[in-house]
């Protein structure tokens, strides 16, 4: 059966490294939000408009692999419940299986990376964030509900192996 793996946390809070992990491991189409967006568009501005297609291309991709029978890890920060929902109805029409995870790093911690260290580093497409847009996308985040089955993980300190058995991969 195929996996949706859906992630949670702040910007730098180690999404993407997990994301590469998993991958890495196995055998998971990895959907990255930033790559694709630099991808599709030149000169990136990431409006209302260009984050709207993006995702529409993102989940009708996500979509097509999962129909395919290919587990898809889709790499970007579904803060929203209500997105979160969305991409579990995609899987389940699928008759794939989703794993959300939950990543729980310090919200100082995730701040320092995205916003002073990250420039450079092959997990963050854009450099460092700046710090009002960091305070923003943290605010909104709505960690999941017990009912979502979160599997948590903190990124201060991920290991490769304890991601793998958590994930049922090893």
């Amino acid at each position: 059966m195929p996996t949706l793996y859906l992630l949670v946390g702040y910007p730098g809070s180690g999404k993407t490294t997990v994301s590469q992990i998993i991958c890495g491991a196995s055998d998971t189409e990895h959907l990255w939000a930033d790559e694709e967006r630099q991808a599709m568009f030149e000169t990136p501005s990431h409006s209302t408009q260009e984050s709207a297609e993006l995702y529409r291309y993102l989940n009708n991709r996500t979509r097509q692999l999962l129909l395919q029978g290919r587990s898809v890890l889709f790499d970007t920060n579904f803060n929203f419940r209500k997105d979160r929902d969305h991409l579990r109805t995609i899987a389940h029409e699928a008759g794939a299986d989703t794993k959300l995870i939950w990543l729980t790093t310090d919200r100082d911690l995730a701040k320092h990376r995205a916003v002073n260290d990250s420039h450079g580093k092959p997990t963050r497409l854009y450099g460092n964030m700046d710090s009002d847009t960091f305070d923003r996308i943290a605010s909104h985040l709505e960690p999941p509900a017990d009912d979502e089955q979160p599997i948590q993980f903190v990124g201060e300190n991920l290991q490769k192996t304890a991601v793998l058995k958590a994930l049922d991969l090893l």
